[in-house]
């Protein structure tokens, strides 16, 4: 008899997480590494974030809190999406957990049923599918590649609906590609959607604010399907708070009130501190995300520029996140120095940390066996000592 349970069995580790491992083993060593695998800013809390989580701890802030958040956040985050999003909430239809992440698992959990299937446009964020995954759901992938900028059409949308399709979700700005959805864009899919109003959507927004091309827009600012949209959010790009571990989903009241039930079974409310923090850094303006995202289109200007020389890496001019996706699947078949053969993906990005000692994460765990994604949110020195290192290690190839 098996000692542990199908559904951890089944379960595939994080991609990002795993390279991230295999990075710091590797400096453990003694090895210069530069990690660029991931989806980490490197700059710091705002201070003024970090003045007010002091200040609650003084002011004994060290109770268990709601479930779903304190309501002072919550109508914080509800002024912020009718602020800067034009999106007309009440407070108690947002949930505030430790995290996007959970907000995702909590949506999912709540919606989809064993067999229900789920459809998800590659590449996706890793944990789409093994969540679907464990809630026994189907996912069903409509492909994308870099000659589309990584977007699906309507007709490919169209064509993926089946009697069984209970949720479609995505990311814009998206991670792993950078890829975002414009108005026009977005109401072309909703035309598909209002053809069929038992599909929910999930819009995963983590990326709204690193956006290069306009202001960002959420598929739920559509009238007709905005009650079926839940919107997932959160403050650890935006301001820099992944250790925190704050997110949000804004959604129905219906499923707004059975993602907080859920929660109560699992983590509760989020930390006390983190929630006051999360309030001051609604209400603080965003001057902060300005000089960031400022500080994110260099970078990525910086880093196109150098990948581009790289002969047969092929890559595209991402519109907003902080990733590259080059497709390198001209180097498959190629040998190493030592005579081994890249055969995939993971191969490649392997090969980049063992022989250019840069950590980067394989296609695969994104639904894309023929890429890697590229972080570039580090400094500048480290951008340019990576993509060089990865060009050398690349031309040794034969």
């Amino acid at each position: 008899m098996a000692i542990l349970s199908d559904r951890i069995n089944n379960l595939s580790e994080s991609a990002t997480i795993k390279m991230a491992k295999l990075g710091r083993e590797l400096a453990a060593k003694g090895v210069d590494v530069i990690s660029l695998s991931l989806g980490e800013t490197d700059f710091f809390t705002p201070d003024f974030v970090k003045t007010a989580a002091k200040d609650a701890i003084d002011k004994n802030f060290s109770y268990y809190t709601p479930v779903a958040g304190y309501p002072e956040l919550r109508k914080s985050i509800a002024a912020k999406l009718k602020r800067e999003n034009d999106l007309d909430y009440s407070f108690d239809q947002v949930v505030v957990s430790t995290g996007a992440k959970q907000s995702l698992a909590n949506a999912i959990m709540v919606l989809v049923n064993p067999g229900d299937e789920v459809i998800i446009p590659t590449p996706y964020w890793v944990s789409y599918s093994e969540l679907v995954k464990l809630a026994e759901g189907e996912s069903v992938f409509i492909d994308s590649n870099i000659e589309s900028d990584f977007k699906i059409t309507p007709q490919e949308l169209e064509a993926a609906i089946t009697p069984k399709t209970k949720l479609f979700m995505f990311s814009s700005p998206n991670n792993p590609t950078g890829s975002v959805y414009s108005y026009d864009e977005l109401a072309a899919l909703v035309k598909v959607f209002e053809k069929y109003p038992e599909i929910y959507i999930i819009s995963d927004e983590i990326y709204e604010h690193i956006n290069f091309l306009n202001k960002h827009v959420s598929i739920a600012q559509f009238p007709s399907v905005k009650e079926r949209v839940i919107i997932i959010n959160g403050l650890s790009k935006a301001y820099a708070m992944t250790g925190w571990r704050i997110g949000y989903s804004v959604s129905s009241k219906l499923i707004a009130d059975a993602c907080d039930k859920l929660q109560s079974q699992i983590t509760s409310g989020t930390c006390s501190i983190t929630q006051k923090a999360g309030i001051a850094a609604y209400e603080g303006g965003l001057d902060t995300i300005k000089e960031m995202r400022e500080v994110f289109l260099r970078r990525r200007d910086l880093v196109y520029g150098l990948l581009k020389e790289i002969k047969g890496l092929k890559v595209n001019l991402p519109g907003g996140a902080f990733y590259f996706f080059p497709d390198v699947s001209s180097f498959f078949g190629k040998l190493t120095p030592e005579g081994e053969v890249l055969s995939n993906a993971q191969d490649v990005a392997l090969f980049l940390l063992n022989t250019g000692h840069v950590a980067v994460v394989s296609g695969d765990g994104f639904g894309d066996p023929k890429s890697i994604r590229i972080s570039y949110a580090a400094a500048d020195e480290k951008l340019i000592e990576a993509v060089k290192r990865i060009k050398n290690a690349l031309e040794s190839l034969k």
